[in-house]
């Protein structure tokens, strides 16, 4: 039986998938999830092997790669979209606590290639009552949060105003700003809290002491350690004032050294942010361990594993999931990722849907139909017309009619010779040879 051929049919939309809120993609909601969640926390190979073990759904690395970083993305978008409607709309702030802490630092990852790049991450805090720890009084921050991005200094503190506005650093009753020496740290502060207490990372001060007493006692030695500890102990405990004093007089009693002026003028510059016993008796953290803490936490334990190697615009994707799962906000953002992600689904068909309709021949559509003419019908036996040379016309064409009955073989066809419903066949025999 002949039948005919269908035209092949398209992935298309059924009306429940917005009722049930559906995603794109062959998973259920639920295992969307997981599976993305699994994502931010570990490689994507071993994401899709545990994946596989909890829902008994198998899915490959590169399909676990491709739906994590789409929702980090997704994400991404979210953020991005907040920052302008907040720098728009100038909406006032939450409530921050009454003592705030704030610190920036940034950390190297790979990307294809063989290059490198800065990651931008921002801890804030809230500064908790000091303690006594160790026969010395400690100030621990609480409550940390991150934000980071792979920018330029001026994007990352123009796209860090949505964790600062979360936050309420702006209505906060104090904020600190625990930072190294960076200038784009000093200029962060600039923008998001301009009035806030500035100190210098301990350690990035103390690099730099021991920058100095390496270039003079040697790289290691027992001389420069010597030195360097019971400086490091007037810096913390006394200020900064007679042990800048000491190192100028070190400056000056080595003029071969070159190296000792730049880093002595490196903290003269922030003497203002190296009071630290001021900071302490006022209940200051002094170091900026929260932030590369973060680092550590935030960045380095998910971008940097071992043969990692990351495409540029999949780092953001990354580190905006990492700053959910960290800050415990997986219940917050999971949702705006959804609303996300249909949106931009409903908007891609909505696109299809108008390139199909403008891809349509208007002409087509709009020409009234017309029956067309009948074609002339020839005699079955027609005589040529002559020909101008007036040759003699060839002879009619003379069409045999069709035969209406069956058609029967003709007297000599072979088939007429096979002994089919005749007297049982009987072979030749084989002639005798002639006798001579």
């Amino acid at each position: 039986m002949n039948t005919g051929f269908v035209r092949p049919a398209r992935a298309g939309f059924f009306p429940l998938d917005d009722e049930l809120q559906l995603l794109p993609g062959c998973l259920t909601p639920r295992l969307q999830e997981q599976l993305t969640r699994l994502g931010a926390w570990m490689p994507f190979g071993k994401a899709a092997v545990m994946f596989q073990d909890f829902t008994r759904v198998g899915v490959s690395e590169a399909y676990a790669q491709q739906h994590t970083e789409d929702a980090g993305a997704a994400y991404v978008a979210v953020q991005t979209a907040e920052v302008e409607q907040l720098e728009r709309d100038t909406p006032p702030p939450p409530a921050g606590p009454p003592k705030q802490c704030l610190s920036a630092d940034g950390a190297m990852v790979p990307l294809v290639g063989g290059a490198w790049a800065e990651v931008k991450t921002l801890a804030i805090g809230e500064v908790a009552a000091p303690m006594r720890e160790k026969s010395e009084w400690v100030v621990h921050t609480q409550a940390v949060s991150y934000f980071s991005r792979l920018a330029d200094n001026h994007t990352f503190e123009r796209l860090a105003l949505v964790e600062t506005h979360r936050r309420g650093v702006e209505t906060a009753g104090q904020v600190g700003a625990v930072l190294d020496g960076a200038e784009w740290r000093q200029g962060f502060v600039d923008f998001h809290r301009p009035d806030a207490v500035r100190i210098l990372d301990v350690p990035h001060g103390a690099e730099y002491l021991g920058k100095m007493g390496q270039a003079v006692y040697g790289e290691g030695t027992p001389e420069s350690q010597a030195w360097l500890i019971p400086l490091l102990h007037r810096l913390k405990h006394d200020g900064p004032r007679e042990v800048l004093a000491d190192l100028r007089a070190l400056t000056q009693a080595h003029p071969d050294l070159p190296e000792l002026a730049d880093h002595l003028a490196y903290l003269e510059k922030r003497e203002a942010q190296m009071h630290y016993p001021v900071f302490q008796a006022a209940g200051w953290p002094i170091g900026s361990g929260v932030v590369e803490s973060g680092n550590k936490l935030v960045v380095e334990a998910r971008l940097k594993g071992s043969g990692m190697h990351w495409a540029r615009s999949h780092v953001d994707p990354m580190l905006a999931l990492r700053n959910i799962v960290c800050n415990d906000r997986w219940e917050e953002a999971w949702p705006q990722i959804v609303v996300y992600l249909r949106q931009r689904d409903a908007a891609r068909r909505a696109e299809r849907q108008r390139k199909r309709c403008e891809a349509r021949t208007p002409a087509a559509v709009d020409r009234p139909t017309m029956a067309e003419p009948a074609l002339p019908t020839l005699p079955v036996t027609t005589e040529l017309p002559r020909r101008p040379d007036s040759a003699p016309a060839p002879t009619a064409m003379v069409v045999p009619p069709k035969s209406e009955g069956p058609r029967r073989p003709a007297p000599n066809h072979p088939w007429r010779r096979m002994p089919i419903g005749r007297a049982q066949y009987q072979p030749a025999r084989p002639r005798e040879p002639t006798k001579l």
